[in-house]
């Protein structure tokens, strides 16, 4: 029973529009601070902890380690083993989420209010305490190793893989957070301790919080949760030089449908002009059937089923990338008419029609995020992340109405950089040669 209250706590929506949303900062007697939305009509909680760094921290010739040891954290703390961990987690009808990516390692907690503080001292236990038991570093390393495997067929891992190859060469975002068969294969548990002590520490926190807690509880909350933790984990990496120009680099792969990856550099997060080339990307690639892209590679031409395009700001380089998907015969043209869309934007820009609709688009469906205590948490930890103002939900969308013609004719000109472009296409491509 308690558990089908908790997954109707899960699917609980945020009727109020984002606008609406009450954050406060709250910093708590040990000094760790976070951002906290009140919701105490429920008793429930999500609560959001991310550490900066992530897979991005793995030591030279240890790739992979940090994904590991990540997929272990749960795997038993203190006198518990795993299947001790997961009956007590069960018992307090409490759910953990355990997430690395290139820049941070996410926890992801929820749980009832009347099990506030057995949940919080058993998600304590685990990262404080984790047992990295050699059984369960077995068990976790064969599941990553199966899916190495896994993404050595894959069209679409392929291409990501050598492209970061290709753009950012020995940075850490050269390779998959992964690892190699080879890499993983060679972690000991030692490798695993030294991950978790360089990656899980007080100076690179960011905390949302979100549900049925006052900010003095929150605040109390922090520090037995979090305050035992290290002081400090490994400095952070260098920025990444991105290395590639503009051309193709074909990756032979028996498969009748070719994958295309490209792009080339971005812009970082903090840009002042970042919005104007996020409307304009949705314009370009990312506005799904409503796109330029969409409707000159698919609905004229019929050249894929999809097409689209992304900002990256990661944290220490950005891309604008794209990828399409066309059978081997047909993929050099929807290459030449992304290529061919890429300088009409840069040299032209858009229409006011483009405009107008891809701002009511993004507009509004901004407040359709808040939909819940736990992306409404996972918002509140980004937001610190990308060292956005408390203030951000009530601006974000008038920011994009600010958006004209010729911001975006001014970033178009300036980001747009069709002979910078890249394509990295894995499969049997019909008429299309390496030219890097």
């Amino acid at each position: 029973m308690i558990r089908l209250f908790l997954a109707a706590c899960l699917a609980v929506v945020f009727s109020q529009p984002a606008r609406a949303v009450d954050i406060q900062e709250v910093v708590s007697p040990g000094g760790i601070k976070a951002w906290l939305v009140e919701e105490p009509s429920i008793p429930f909680m999500a609560l959001e902890i991310y550490f900066a760094g992530g897979a991005s921290l793995d030591r030279e010739g240890k790739r992979g380690a940090i994904n590991l040891m990540t997929g272990m954290i749960e795997e038993g703390a203190g006198d518990m083993d795993a299947a001790a961990f997961a009956a007590a987690r069960e018992e307090l009808a409490a759910s953990y989420g355990f997430d690395v990516y290139d820049d941070s390692l996410t926890v992801s907690a929820r749980f009832l209010t009347e099990n506030r503080d057995e949940s919080i001292a058993l998600l304590k236990l685990a990262l404080t305490e984790p047992r990295f038991s050699e059984t369960a570093l077995e068990r976790v390393r064969g599941q990553v190793l199966s899916g190495i495997s896994s993404s050595l067929k894959d069209t679409n891992d392929i291409a990501s893989a050598k492209f970061d190859a290709l753009a950012f060469g020995g940075h850490p975002y050269g390779s998959k957070t992964t690892g190699t068969i080879e890499s993983v294969t060679a972690l000991t548990r030692d490798d695993i301790v030294t991950a978790f002590q360089d990656t899980v520490a007080r100076d690179r926190l960011y905390i949302g919080a979100v549900g049925d807690i006052t900010a003095d509880e929150l605040g109390i909350l922090l520090d037995e949760l979090l305050g035992d933790l290290p002081a400090t984990g490994a400095s952070m990496p260098g920025e990444a030089e991105y290395l590639l120009d503009g051309g193709k680099t074909v990756v032979s792969f028996d498969t009748p449908q070719s994958v295309a990856l490209f792009g080339h550099q971005g812009l970082a997060r903090d840009d002042p002009d970042f919005f104007a080339a996020y409307v304009m990307n949705q314009i370009l690639g990312a506005g799904g059937f409503g796109s330029r892209l969409m409707d000159e590679v698919r609905e004229k031409r019929g050249l894929t089923y999809g097409v689209y395009t992304y900002l990256v700001p990661k944290d220490h380089a950005a891309l604008y990338m794209g990828r399409v998907a066309s059978s081997n015969d047909r993929v050099a043209q929807a290459i030449e008419v992304i290529k061919d869309e890429w300088a009409k934007m840069a040299t032209e820009g858009v229409t006011q029609e483009e405009l107008d609709a891809a701002k009511t688009y993004l507009t509004g469906a901004y407040p359709l995020r808040f939909d819940g205590n736990a992306p409404i948490a996972r918002i509140l930890a980004g937001m610190q992340m990308d060292e956005l103002p408390i203030t951000y939900i009530d601006t974000r969308n008038d920011k994009v109405d600010a958006v004209t013609l010729d911001d975006i004719k001014r970033v178009a000109a300036r980001i747009m950089q069709p002979g910078e472009l890249h394509f990295v296409v894995v499969g049997q491509p019909e008429g299309l040669s390496a030219s890097n």
